[in-house]
């Protein structure tokens, strides 16, 4: 299964995904900072599972349909940073899809996530990672969960490794970074948790329009 997690820079790379979807074949696509209302219904072959409403910039997850059929979508509110509360950004931060393999009829969780920005504390996104890990877990007890997206977290990942582990899960990072915009912020952003998969790679792309490059996670459920 291949899995490609984008954030659009404020729907700036919005044009590429098309092409994107065409060179790389994903299975499921994860967006995030995206205008919902200007995205297709279908992108080559990949269909619209679902998108955030009540962001100002939202989350979006497409699925191929030939491969899978969508169960159920839910999308979960986090604990606020102060930039959430003044300027009220994003409160849908996490949109999962259960969905079902039609070969094998195996089920799975895949999220699009998107955490707080660095203005917030990183404790504040290990604790919005756990909620999220927590909420997805509700919508199939036992399910394999994959959250793909951007993390925000560039440094000081031990400690956010660790409370993933103690969640039962596993982080796992790209080949290459996946900011490098800014010379002080460069670094890991985008990057997977999971529990009952097995990621084989995480491929970070070349760097398109946004500040943000694609990674294309290649996984199996265990």
């Amino acid at each position: 299964m291949k899995v490609i997690s984008y954030n659009l820079r404020k729907h700036r790379a919005a044009t590429e995904l098309k092409e994107l979807v065409t060179e790389h074949e994903p299975d499921i696509l994860c967006l995030q900072e995206c205008d919902v209302q200007a995205l297709p219904s279908e992108i080559s072959g990949l269909a619209m599972a679902d998108a955030t409403q009540g962001n100002r910039l939202g989350l979006a997850i497409y699925y191929r349909m030939n491969t899978f059929r969508l169960q159920e979508m839910r999308t979960f509110g986090l604990k606020k940073s102060l930039h959430d509360r003044v300027l009220k950004p994003a409160h849908e931060r996490v949109l999962g899809a259960r969905l079902q393999d039609i070969d094998n009829g195996r089920e799975l969780i895949v999220a699009s996530f998107h955490a707080a920005p660095l203005t917030a504390l990183n404790s504040l996104r290990r604790n919005q990672i756990r909620a999220a890990l927590t909420e997805l877990e509700s919508m199939g007890r036992g399910v394999p969960v994959l959250m793909v997206g951007d993390y925000n977290y560039p440094v000081f990942k031990e400690n956010l490794g660790q409370t993933v582990r103690d969640h039962g899960y596993t982080l796992t990072l790209s080949d290459e970074r996946t900011y490098t915009r800014y010379r002080v912020f460069k670094g890991h952003y985008d990057f997977a948790t999971s529990n009952g998969f097995t990621i084989d790679t995480i491929q970070t792309l070349p760097q398109r329009s946004s500040d943000h490059r694609p990674i294309l996670v290649t996984a199996a459920v265990d």
